[in-house]
């Protein structure tokens, strides 16, 4: 599948979520952005930096597992990955979950429901779980006795499993997208670059957003499960994805997405339109809903076990210190980029427009970051900065 097929199936999608209120469900509206990873098994085949993270989050996992009491007889344990794209990025997570919960309870039934959005694909998704895509040594999820994998196409600004029935719950590098886009962006891309008032109203949501997400999870939780979340954060040295010391890669988007527009290539509202809907909390801004014994998260039963903040370095980087060819770097490198914001630039081009011109416009832009980095390759990196969090819920 070719990146204009993909293309062609987003916009086939009318609209992305779009809050109504806390806890009351979601509205679909035709000009809400389409988000999604990119799909046919490019996302997981791309983002290596990704599962590095979710690796890294093993361990808090498995402390998790260990701090629960084991079930009843004959009751599931059950498992959720939310915001997990192709699924392909978590699959030696799940395995090793599998492992931890059979080590303790060798007849246990697992079930395992990835969540996305609807116009995830999820086709590569159960391809990947069932051995038909990546590695071909590597033993299927779905290949393990009495391990039961679903897909829900739900947002997890929903409720998503039944109340009270999820052991544990996961997310990775998924829950900075928010529910809906506040306001346009002036003259950035990212809520990092903009304006202290654009700003002030991207936080409003998140925090609000936050809430929001906590509840649902609280409601489907069952008492003693966990939360185990991996979220990308601002850490309390002022990082963030794409600046950490070196070559900004949110300020280099802007930057060549301005050019565009300099040039006549992109109308002004094209320009505008390239708002990512994301915003990267602080550890604090975190942890704020368990600080108050009396917030609606605390009351729902929700306690915060652990929070910290972690740089994971670019894999693609450290290949470039050990070879040194910058050429190769670039081109290993910008993929990775355009996995997971590519719905962003596309979607903010007039839909007017013939989908081939469309499809050359965002070649040409992440083409023009390609040569910047293969030109001049020092500073370049997507370091991932995150919050790690175990949340459990009062027995």
């Amino acid at each position: 599948m070719t990146r204009l097929d993909d293309e062609r199936r987003a916009r086939r999608n009318d609209g992305q979520f779009s809050q109504t209120g806390k806890g009351k469900g979601m509205n679909v509206k035709a000009a809400m952005p389409v988000i999604s990873m990119r799909g046919a098994g490019y996302y997981s085949s791309n983002t290596v930096g990704a599962k590095a993270v979710i690796d890294r989050a093993g361990d808090l996992v498995a402390g998790a597992i260990a701090a629960m009491q084991p079930l009843a007889g004959g009751v599931p344990f059950t498992v959720a990955d939310f915001g997990a794209a192709d699924g392909g990025t978590s699959l030696d997570l799940m395995r090793r979950i599998v492992g931890l919960v059979r080590a303790r309870e060798p007849d246990r039934e697992i079930a395992i429901t990835y969540t996305d959005l609807p116009h995830n694909d999820f086709a590569a998704l159960f391809r990947l779980t069932q051995g038909l895509l990546g590695a071909p040594t590597d033993a299927p999820l779905a290949g393990m006795p009495d391990v039961y994998i679903f897909g829900s196409g739900t947002s997890f600004y929903r409720q998503i499993l039944a109340s009270g029935t999820l052991s544990l719950g996961f997310s990775a590098t998924a829950m900075h997208w928010l529910s809906s886009r506040p306001t346009m962006i002036a003259d950035h891309v990212q809520a990092v670059g903009a304006t202290p008032r654009e700003q002030a109203r991207f936080r409003a949501q998140a925090m609000a957003d936050w809430e929001t997400i906590l509840l649902h999870r609280a409601r489907e939780l069952r008492p003693g499960g966990r939360l185990v979340l991996a979220n990308f954060c601002v850490d309390e040295e002022g990082r963030y994805l794409g600046n950490t010391g070196g070559v900004n890669m949110f300020d280099t988007f802007a930057r060549h997405w301005r050019e565009l527009h300099a040039s006549g290539r992109i109308s002004a509202a094209e320009y505008r339109n390239a708002t990512f809907q994301q915003f990267y909390k602080s550890k604090v801004e975190f942890a704020a809903p368990f600080a108050d014994a009396n917030s609606a998260v605390s009351r729902a039963g929700l306690r915060l076990d652990h929070v910290s903040t972690t740089v994971t370095a670019c894999p693609y980087a450290a290949d470039f210190r050990r070879h040194g060819d910058a050429a190769r770097f670039a081109e290993a490198y910008v993929p990775t980029l355009r996995s997971w914001s590519e719905t962003v630039f596309a979607g903010a081009l007039d839909p007017s427009r013939p989908a081939d011109e469309r499809a050359a416009i965002v070649d040409d832009f992440y083409g023009a970051y390609q040569a910047e980095v293969a030109r001049a390759p020092q500073g370049h990196a997507m370091d991932y900065v995150h919050c790690f969090m175990v949340i459990s819920k009062a027995s």
